[in-house]
């Protein structure tokens, strides 16, 4: 969350300029132009890459630097993984922060307006306020205000500096907004500076939300980060571009003398986006900006997001998207996000329709195939659950379909996004996740449940790739013990066999 101790918003030498942002009234925003689907695995994850990197660093909010690898100096394959909730707060595991409540809260205002409206967002992030955990500085001060217009003057002068993350941390629907349409950056520039002028009043606070949501558009439409990065910085006004571009630069390192304070949204944007530059993927980008410390809930949000965006949904430990969630109350009722209502934001967004529901197949499994390892259909492993054929803390499910809620009463599972076709652009690191987690659960002494939909495609491809690597063996042995054991196999989708036969035992 935005940082609610000291609020220092710890501006560069004499750079923390405050100026009254322009006014600006609602914005539509346009007809969509339809993404790739790696584009759109690109957006998915980023919503998905935000609210988990909220949502893994609330714990160790301001804590010292190192903290996470201290407490995890190996990946969790087993169990709930990294997500064991704590901190300040008493977060739930897995439970995400104000950071993704307000951009939650941004998204469906973006949506169901077609647009910007500063009046709709406004009262839904006072809405919002009124029962949150826990609200920044800044923020909270602002939104006192029953209008937004003059709030945020009013917060600044109370507070004395507004140039803190919040208006960076919440910024991430509007890069995945603007993805999808022909006016993308002018529509970021316009939105993003707008949102944050909402509620912060120096000028860098919102330049830098610009930056971040301009980074993500164009990692999601397939630029490298650092040509996202320079178009990002060229949005901004020269002095910002200036000072901006200084800390997002390839040669800027955390610890230095005189760096801001990852309170600040100087701070905040620099480690985020070092964090994201310097690992190899998801994963240890958003461990480096957890083990910076301070205020990491929010800059491993922010990290998430953009890391999200350039690596894509699949690139997601499936430990982290499967227990992510939160509640938000701004609307009428309260409301509960978890994997799959932020998938559905993030299609909403870009202008994507839902996925279509198809009908259940008939209930087959769970078999035995291997000591403690089941094969099943979707109908076939939630009737059993629901059956309470045994306890349920004895087992372990692996969906690799969509599953909507089925199995929430199993403690210990993992929802994985795998398409049964050939659109997996990251089929490997799927795979490989999936065969690391079923090994952690047998060795954790758990029977292990595996299954998609119909518990053919996908549950074929998965089982076949854990035995070969649990034996060494060929494809070929693969699919003769599976076809022997789960006679239900099928093999219609040929990404998967290729790249069983070519790909796997030598990753």
């Amino acid at each position: 969350m935005a940082t609610t101790h000291n609020n220092d918003s710890g501006a560069p030498g004499n750079r923390g300029r405050a100026a009254r942002a322009p006014s600006l009234g609602p914005v539509t925003l346009g007809p969509t132009r339809r993404l790739n689907t790696a584009a759109s695995a690109r957006a998915s994850g980023c919503a998905m890459g935000a609210a988990i990197g909220d949502a893994l660093g609330a714990p160790f909010e301001f804590g010292p630097a190192g903290a996470f690898s201290k407490r995890y100096p190996d990946p969790v394959l087993g169990g709930l993984g990294e997500m064991q909730g704590g901190g300040s707060f008493g977060w739930a595991a897995g439970e995400f922060t104000d950071d993704t409540q307000m951009a939650i809260a941004l998204a469906e205002s973006l949506i169901e307006n077609n647009g910007f409206s500063p009046e709709d967002l406004w009262a839904r992030w006072r809405t919002w306020a009124e029962t949150a955990a826990d609200v920044g500085i800044t923020t909270s001060a602002a939104l006192r205000s029953v209008v937004h217009q003059g709030a945020a003057a009013s917060a600044h002068h109370e507070v004395g500096r507004s140039g803190g993350n919040g208006a960076t941390m919440r910024v991430w629907p509007i890069g995945i907004a603007a993805a999808a349409r022909e006016d993308g950056a002018a529509l970021v520039r316009r939105v993003a500076y707008a949102q944050g002028a909402l509620t912060h009043f120096e000028v860098d606070a919102a330049w830098g939300a610009v930056l971040v949501a301009e980074t993500i558009r164009g990692l999601i439409v397939g630029e490298s980060l650092d040509d996202a990065l320079d178009a990002a910085v060229g949005l901004l006004t020269p002095a910002a571009a200036e000072l901006f571009g200084d800390l997002v630069s390839a040669d800027w390192r955390p610890g230095t003398h005189g760096a801001p304070s990852n309170g600040s949204v100087w701070g905040c944007v620099a480690q985020a986006v070092w964090a994201v530059r310097s690992a190899d993927d998801f994963a240890g980008a958003l461990r480096l900006a957890i083990d910076l410390g301070g205020d990491t809930d929010t800059v491993a949000s922010v990290a998430g997001a953009l890391a999200g965006a350039r690596y894509g949904v699949q690139a997601i430990p499936s430990r982290w998207a499967t227990y992510v969630h939160g509640r938000l109350q701004a609307g009428g009722s309260e409301a509960t996000y978890r994997r799959a209502e932020l998938l559905r934001l993030s299609r909403a967004l870009s202008g994507g329709s839902a996925p279509r529901q198809a009908e259940w197949e008939d209930s087959a499994g769970p078999t035995e195939v291997a000591d403690r390892l089941l094969a099943a259909s979707l109908p076939g492993a939630a009737e059993f659950v629901a059956a309470g054929g045994a306890a349920l803390d004895e087992y372990a499910v692996l969906s690799l379909c969509r599953v909507d809620g089925a199995f929430d009463e199993v403690p210990v599972r993992r929802e994985v996004h795998l398409y049964d076709n050939n659109g997996n652009d990251r089929l490997g690191v799927v795979v490989a996740d999936c065969a690391d987690t079923i090994d952690a659960w047998l060795e954790e002494g758990r029977r292990v449940i595996v299954h998609c939909h119909g518990g053919r495609s996908r549950t074929a491809l998965i089982l076949k790739a854990w035995f070969m690597r649990a034996n060494g063996a060929e494809h070929s042995a693969a699919q003769a013990w599976l076809r022997e054991r789960w006679p239900r196999m099928e093999e219609w989708t040929t990404s998967f066999n290729d790249f069983l036969e070519h790909d796997w035992m030598d990753s």
